[in-house]
């Protein structure tokens, strides 16, 4: 058998018998936490239904236990809606830069993994020597300067043998957990921003163009009143009276259109693009329908359904792995090296006969005074699980906060609307009635600029609570994780195929 090999059988041996030896990993062993042991969200049991805000729409069945759609802005039913999703994240830089972190993530795992193999490295050395042998009592003369060439190849191998390597790469996995949940709530809040937004955007438009018809409709009537002040059928005060209020509600539409303004580019920048470009495309208020079904995932799911849930989740791991690894940072380390190589003056003679180096050897360290500086880690180490314990917990709480306050907030909501659309079309209908009475001269000019505030208000509310219904629609739907599980692709899967 050659030295190379005998090198070689060496190192197997003494890698295969640290496999035998590090059969535990010392620290504590990771277990999911339980899922909360409460039945329900709210205090008072869930409705089987919200009822509807307009007559003639079905009511939004509350179904216990549904699963949530991926897709579920496609639930308004407005193909506008699904384009600007669809550009915002194909185009959106922070979902990008999310994704690019996930990636990145994943190859640091997989250079991680490179811990548990050998280290072998090749080296080739020249150099050039003079050596002076009076120093070391020999000849006057030296002998001439000669080069020496060096090729080997280097093994060493640390054994696992208190698992100090595997909870380090036990953190590297769940600190990929936590970037991959980081990404699956930023793809989320992504999409659910994109509806928000362009819900706003609707109902400001609405209300711009609800304002803008009713101060036409008031500028007519001024023009009623100058004519009839023309005649001497009313006072100048009564024209006043119109005129400011003419100005009031026109004095409303800059604050509009600059909130119009701003959602425009705010959807834009969502959806990748300069403002100067605009929204990929715009959706009609009145063109969405509520989604007649809404799920309410069981509160034994919604643990696993949440993002920031399973990243906390993933961050109590990582502090949990970190105890194993300051403890074994306690214990002794075995290291193996193993070189072989050739040494000779003429290159052509490298691992020629007599010209073989080699060695291989084992080092043991324990360490035995740091200043209490290992020790401290590992009680620093304790500290910070618990802080991670303590987070999750709260984590858990917000989410189960965030579903108990969108249930409430969907009932009372549409409860307001429904209340709105009663008030708007009562305010229509007396608005309608006073112009007929004025022009009758059956009331005074002060019950009419009434009658017209009040339509100007509760048009404006009206759109305001139609958006706000909406915009808790998608609240339900984020609160309850967004349905990352049932969607295909990279973001869904566990670990990346290919490295």
């Amino acid at each position: 058998m050659t030295m190379i090999a005998r090198t070689w059988r060496a190192v197997t041996i003494a890698v295969a018998a640290g496999g035998m030896l590090a059969g535990c990993a010392v620290g504590p062993n990771f277990h999911k936490p339980k899922a909360p042991d409460v039945s329900g969200y709210t205090p008072e049991p869930l409705p089987p239904a919200i009822a509807s805000a307009h007559s003639g729409e079905a009511a939004q069945q509350l179904v216990m236990g549904a699963d949530v759609n991926h897709e579920w802005w496609k639930l308004f039913g407005s193909p506008a809606l699904d384009t600007l999703v669809e550009q915002a994240l194909k185009a959106n830089p922070d979902l990008a830069a999310a994704k690019a972190a996930l990636r990145q993530a994943r190859q640091e795992l997989y250079a991680g993994e490179g811990t548990f193999f050998p280290r072998v490295d090749g080296s080739f050395s020249n150099t050039r020597e003079k050596i002076n042998t009076t120093a070391f009592g020999g000849a006057a003369t030296s002998p001439p300067p000669f080069t020496l060439h060096n090729a080997s190849v280097n093994v060493a191998y640390a054994i696992d043998l208190f698992g100090g390597t595997r909870r380090r790469l036990e953190a590297l996995r769940a600190q990929t957990e936590i970037v991959r949940f980081q990404t699956e709530a930023a793809y989320l809040t992504l999409t659910a921003n994109v509806v928000t937004t362009a819900i706003q955007e609707a109902a400001f438009r609405s209300q711009v163009a609800a304002t803008r018809d009713i101060v036409a409709d008031d500028r007519h009537q001024l023009e009623i009143a100058r004519r009839q002040e023309a005649v001497g059928a009313i006072a100048k005060a009564a024209v006043l009276a119109e005129t400011a209020q003419v100005a009031a509600v026109e004095a409303t539409l800059p604050t509009l259109e600059k909130q119009l303004s701003q959602q425009d580019n705010a959807l834009a920048a969502l959806a990748g693009r300069f403002p100067v470009e605009g929204p990929p495309a715009t959706i009609d208020l009145a063109a969405l329908t509520a989604p007649e079904t809404l799920p309410v995932s069981l509160p034994s799911q919604l643990v696993a359904q949440r993002p920031d849930v399973r990243a906390a989740e993933a961050a109590l791991h990582v502090a949990s792995a970190n105890v194993g690894v300051a403890t074994a940072n306690l214990l002794p380390q075995i290291n193996l090296t193993a070189s072989y190589g050739s040494t000779a003056r003429d290159i052509d003679r490298l691992f020629s006969a007599g010209s073989t180096v080699w060695s291989y050897g084992a080092q043991v360290i324990q360490p035995i005074f740091h200043g209490g500086e290992l020790i401290h880690e590992r009680k620093a180490a304790v500290a910070a699980y618990d802080q991670a314990a303590a987070q999750y917990r709260s984590t858990v709480l917000t989410a189960f906060r965030n579903v108990a306050d969108t249930l409430r907030a969907l009932q009372s909501d549409t409860d307001t609307l429904k209340a709105q659309s009663v008030a708007a079309r009562a305010a229509a209908d007396s608005l309608a009635i006073a112009k007929q009475q004025y022009s009758a001269g059956a009331i005074s000019i002060a019950l009419l600029l009434d009658a017209q505030r009040a339509n100007q208000q509760a048009r404006v509310a009206l759109v305001s609570a139609e958006a706000t219904r909406y915009a808790d629609t998608v609240a339900l739907f984020v609160a309850l994780g967004g349905g990352w599980w049932n969607r295909p692709g990279d973001l869904a899967a566990r670990t990346d195929s290919t490295k």
